[in-house]
């Protein structure tokens, strides 16, 4: 599955990399984005735009809110069956935008946060899902989901679930209205390549997302062949 991540670029660097507007956008880095709150996301129109939504999608037909609590990601192999995402599969798919992402390994007291980047440092976008809900004041909510799939060489060990992250140049082909066959999609939604990832121990604070600060990011302990940087906070 996938849980918890982080956002720390700006919105400068956001912009030029994935093609939207965001000149109306309030952006500050976020370390440790939790479900239920606001992802920033890029759908297409006209023209590609970048948005806020909640992050746990709330099906256009639920009664309440609460349903998008237990529905922050979809599984690539049945998402094209569940009425709650099949629709949005069909017309409304987005990229949730990221530059890491984490995942805890083992069990119990010991169980330790990992935190799982791009080997270059770059962000990226997890397929993502989108609907629009309208509460009970008649104010429309939109809200989102990550789509995840059985983990690569390099993630198993830590889960067995990964989210999507979509190849820069299947970004244009995930967001096309024109393609809404589950067949013509099922081939994006495969691990990333597994050379291309880095991934490294990160502090416990991470375990409570009232956290959300530069301490979050710092590798802990030994860093091992492979793995992300060793990240230390400005002096």
């Amino acid at each position: 599955m996938c849980g918890r991540y982080s956002l720390i670029a700006d919105i400068g660097e956001l912009q030029e990399r994935f093609g939207f507007d965001g000149s109306e956008l309030t952006h500050a880095p976020r370390y440790n984005v939790a479900p239920t709150q606001m992802a920033l996301t890029v759908t297409n129109g006209s023209e590609r735009r970048g948005s806020y939504m909640r992050w746990g999608l709330i099906p256009s037909w639920a009664k309440s809110a609460s349903v998008g609590n237990r529905m922050i990601n979809a599984r690539a192999e049945t998402v094209a069956e569940m009425l709650s995402f099949r629709t949005a599969l069909q017309r409304r798919r987005c990229l949730v935008l990221a530059d890491g992402f984490y995942e805890w390994q083992g069990k119990g007291s010991s169980r330790r946060p990992m935190r799982i980047t791009m080997a270059s440092g770059e962000p990226f976008a997890f397929a993502g899902l989108w609907d629009a809900w309208r509460d009970p004041k008649g104010e429309v909510v939109r809200s989102c989901a990550i789509i995840t799939m059985s983990a690569n060489e390099s993630l198993s060990p830590i889960h067995d679930r990964m989210p999507v992250i979509l190849p820069r140049e299947l970004e244009s082909l995930w967001l096309d209205h024109d393609i809404q066959d589950y067949a013509s999609l099922a081939g994006i939604l495969t691990p990333y390549t597994t050379n291309e990832m880095a991934l490294y121990e990160v502090s416990s604070l991470v375990n409570s997302p009232a956290n959300d600060g530069p301490e979050l990011i710092v590798t802990v302990g030994q860093v091992r062949p492979g793995d992300g940087p060793a990240l230390r906070l400005p002096l």
